[in-house]
């Protein structure tokens, strides 16, 4: 993505939202937040991936590379169609606390209310339905079949069902899709509603020229209706189960590594298919963002592949990906798209290469610059081209508050006499300014960091389970002062 001109936005997950409803939605505190977006001189919206969760809650570990979030679907617009009534929305519990999700809760009672509005709609009738159906062809009927199953295997993934639908033997599948077709049209509705709110929503951004970044995970989640639908796709044994799976070997982070778990893709078999996942993959996730960050883009390039029966990641090795071909196919998939690549890790020459064959901007982390003294890649006197994008700290990274407070003396020196601040509750915004005057095209900052939020506003902690992924901004947060501070930095340094 070769940025036409200097451009800021903010990280913002959907869930992070403000509602009434135990988490955030395309309602109109997403339209709020485009207009401050808008006053805030700011260019893009980037948010989490959008796709329904499992075990765990992380985006990064859905049941589809394809479908929606059904909790992102705004239960007050559903109210204004006549699907819902407000006595249903005020007799459920959606949890105490404005400033956490409880997905527990969230779990026990949305689909319950989301049930009750497909009931009281006609939606199959509607041209729009019938539209999306042809649209969404290619995934949306395994998609709604998979979530039907687990429905009705009490909620556990593809590997714990029965034998004949677990290996999808065609009768049981024709079986199932009989047995479970009301199940799998309330799926099919959910789809059709969160597609509709947020297309609505982003022509409402694209008219006020706020772009939104998107972001996928390279790999698909074990429970998933992708690798179900496409054993084929993917190093499986012949029971369907993986041999091998994906993540990171030690480094100075982890002296175990990390052990993802994800199934890894059979690139050969891609590659024979003209790797026709991949590009309607790509395909429809350009009709949801302008721009799309793949992240642990270096493992186009190398993977790490771990012995599936390995209880760490010290036993993987690297082998090499697709690499160009796959970016080939990404590009003509996603029209007038562009590309992030997320590249952070440990980097390869080739990746360098393919990033300058591509034309797409890398990412430079604020987070990780102050540690190893003048010489870091990360600190922004060291960039040597514009097209890149630099964030403060990503979802993974503390908040720059907390980061402060627990460095070494050593680096916090050297931070504060780097930004020339001293005075450690300013030292969030003076790093936000450093990335504002780089010559970086593109920033992004998390909103907790433009907030000034400490670590309980922490997004994700790697590697534990539990705590992640529940903050949510307060009504009233992102107030006229944050608004201000934002516009004047744009302004100063000619991103607006």
């Amino acid at each position: 993505m070769e940025a036409k001109k200097r451009s800021a936005g903010i990280l913002m997950p959907v869930s992070s939202l403000p509602s009434p409803y135990g988490i955030g939605t395309f309602g109109k505190e997403a339209y709020r937040w485009v207009d401050a977006l808008v006053a805030a001189g700011q260019t893009y919206w980037q948010v989490l991936p959008m796709g329904p969760t499992s075990y765990g809650d992380s985006p990064y570990q859905s049941l589809s590379a394809f479908a929606g979030n059904p909790y992102f679907i705004d239960l007050e617009t559903l109210l204004e169609e006549g699907l819902l009534n407000r006595e249903e929305l005020s007799e459920v519990d959606w949890g105490s606390d404005p400033g956490r999700i409880d997905y527990s809760l969230l779990f026990q009672n949305r689909f319950r209310v989301l049930r009750k509005a497909k009931e009281a709609s006609h939606f199959k009738e509607e041209e729009n339905y019938k539209n999306f159906l042809e649209d969404s062809k290619y995934w949306l009927e395994d998609y709604c079949l998979y979530m039907a199953l687990k429905n009705h295997f009490d909620n556990r993934e593809w590997q714990e069902w029965d034998e004949d639908i677990r290996m999808r033997e065609p009768e049981a599948v024709e079986k199932y899709k009989e047995q479970l077709k009301d199940d799998m049209e309330f799926y099919a509705f959910c789809q059709y509603k969160f597609y509709e709110q947020w297309n609505r929503l982003r022509s409402y951004a694209k008219e006020r020229n706020i772009g939104i970044v998107g972001d996928i995970p390279l790999y698909v989640a074990m429970d998933s209706a992708d690798l179900w639908a496409h054993p084929k796709l993917f190093i499986l044994d012949e029971k369907r189960r993986p041999t091998c799976v994906a993540g990171v070997p030690p480094d100075m982070f982890s002296e175990t590594g990390q052990r993802w778990g994800n199934p890894l893709y059979d690139w050969d078999a891609m590659k024979q298919d003209n790797y026709s996942w991949w590009y309607e993959r790509m395909r429809a996730n350009s009709k949801l963002y302008d721009v799309i960050r793949i992240d642990h883009f270096i493992g186009i390039i190398r993977y790490y592949k771990i012995p599936a029966q390995a209880a760490t990641a010290r036993e993987g090795e690297y082998v090499k990906g697709p690499g160009r071909e796959l970016c080939d196919v990404i590009n003509r998939a996603i029209g007038d798209s562009a590309i992030i690549a997320e590249d952070l890790g440990v980097i390869v020459p080739e990746v360098r290469e393919l990033l300058k064959e591509t034309g797409w901007p890398g990412m430079k982390v604020l987070s990780f610059a102050f540690d190893s003294g003048p010489d870091n890649e990360y600190l922004p006197h060291n960039y040597k081209d514009a097209n890149c994008v630099v964030y403060g700290g990503t979802h993974d990274n503390d908040t720059l508050v907390n980061l402060f407070e627990n460095m070494p003396e050593h680096t916090r020196n050297y931070l504060m006499e780097y930004i020339n601040i001293h005075e450690p509750e300013k030292i969030a915004d003076g790093i936000l300014r450093v990335s504002y005057a780089s010559i970086a095209q593109m920033v992004i900052a998390q909103v907790q960091d433009v907030l000034c939020l400490g670590g309980e506003a922490r997004m994700n902690e790697p590697s534990t389970l539990g705590k992640n992924w529940t903050w949510r901004m307060e009504q009233g947060a992102f107030h006229e002062g944050i608004i201000k501070k934002l516009r004047n930095l744009s302004e100063v340094y000619g991103r607006k």
